[in-house]
């Protein structure tokens, strides 16, 4: 019985609810959802034993095929789900930047863009390692596998710096051509520094990596299995490949080297840069101008070389200047 008014405004009168309504038994929602402005009905579920991914691919393959929405309906996945293919974006985005800027510091700091190339082939060397592991794991791409991924970036291509810095060393510095004597000479210098520092990070990655189910290891577990899968690739891989692409492909590299080295050598006969054993220590754009074939003056190295010093003039007097006090003084 429900409340009504009476007839004629009178005191209100007690009358069924069949009279005024259809009663039936049925199934529906208790609560009533919206989302901007529009009804909604949430259907939730846990994943366990399987990737979130591969979940939702299949629950989206069968609702396509198996379910017709009426018109006005559509279907909408969210959650943890959602939240992972945000995260995946922005971790690729931040990947092509990272890259991006990797590539930029090692041309700087190494001084020839076949350098920078070059130590960045490391990069696939130490994905392929982190895929193999993942797959070997049980294939879940996480977004914690990703940042593995990204942290790699930075890790291997630290030995293939130590590797190219050090050929370029042996050209400029200690007197090597571009032989295949100089390459294997690098390479066997470098082998105990480069496998040393992969021992280190990696086994201090071991036991986060074996520490699978264990509580509060859910985000630290994949990233150091990815990590430590590509650290034993590219350093293994180092060894074989980098040499080799450097010796097939990275001439110009040597030969710029080799250019700067007899550049100084020749300005320290001539009299135009004092004897300096510390030969890293010497700008080769000092005299990139100044014809070093020919009898030099200080005039001439004054006119020629004037636009590369900030007062505009190269002085043989202030060179042996700093000669005498220790160093060379422009």
């Amino acid at each position: 019985m429900i409340d009504a008014p009476g007839p004629g405004g009178a005191a209100t009168i007690k009358i069924p609810l069949s009279s005024v309504a259809q009663i039936t038994t049925g199934f529906g929602p208790n609560a009533i959802a919206r989302k901007n402005v529009q009804r909604r009905i949430v259907i939730s579920a846990n994943v366990a034993g399987r990737d979130l991914n591969a979940v939702v691919a299949e629950i989206q393959q069968k609702a396509q095929s198996s379910v017709r929405l009426p018109a006005g309906y559509f279907v909408e996945y969210g959650g943890q789900f959602e939240a992972q293919q945000a995260a995946s974006r922005l971790i690729l985005a931040l990947s092509a930047f990272s890259l991006m800027a990797i590539y930029l510091t090692l041309q700087m700091a190494l001084g020839h863009p076949r350098a920078a190339i070059q130590v960045m082939v490391n990069i696939p060397l130490a994905i392929i390692g982190g895929v193999i592991v993942v797959f070997a794991t049980g294939g879940v791409l996480s977004v914690a596998s990703l940042v593995g991924f990204i942290s790699l970036f930075g890790i291997t291509s630290r030995n293939g710096i130590m590797m190219i810095s050090h050929y370029i060393h042996l050209m400029k510095e200690e007197g090597e051509d571009w032989t295949e004597h100089m390459i294997i000479r690098g390479s066997l210098e470098r082998l105990v520094p480069v496998m040393m520092t992969a021992l280190t990070a990696g086994l201090a990655l071991i036991p986060l990596a074996i520490s699978a189910g264990a509580p509060g290891k859910e985000i630290l577990q994949p990233l150091a299995v990815v990590v430590l899968g590509g650290l034993i690739t590219s350093t293994l891989l180092d060894q074989l490949v980098t040499p080799a692409l450097f010796w097939k492909f990275d001439k110009p590299v040597g030969d710029k080297a080799i250019a700067e080295r007899e550049a100084h050598q020749r300005a320290v006969a001539v009299g135009v840069l004092p004897p300096d054993p510390d030969a890293h220590l010497f700008d080769h754009d000092l005299i990139e101008d100044v014809n070093l074939n020919g009898p030099i003056t200080g005039q001439s190295v004054n006119e020629q070389a004037g636009s590369h010093s900030p007062d505009g003039a190269v002085s043989l007097d202030n060179i042996t200047k700093g000669k005498k006090d220790g160093g060379t003084s422009v």
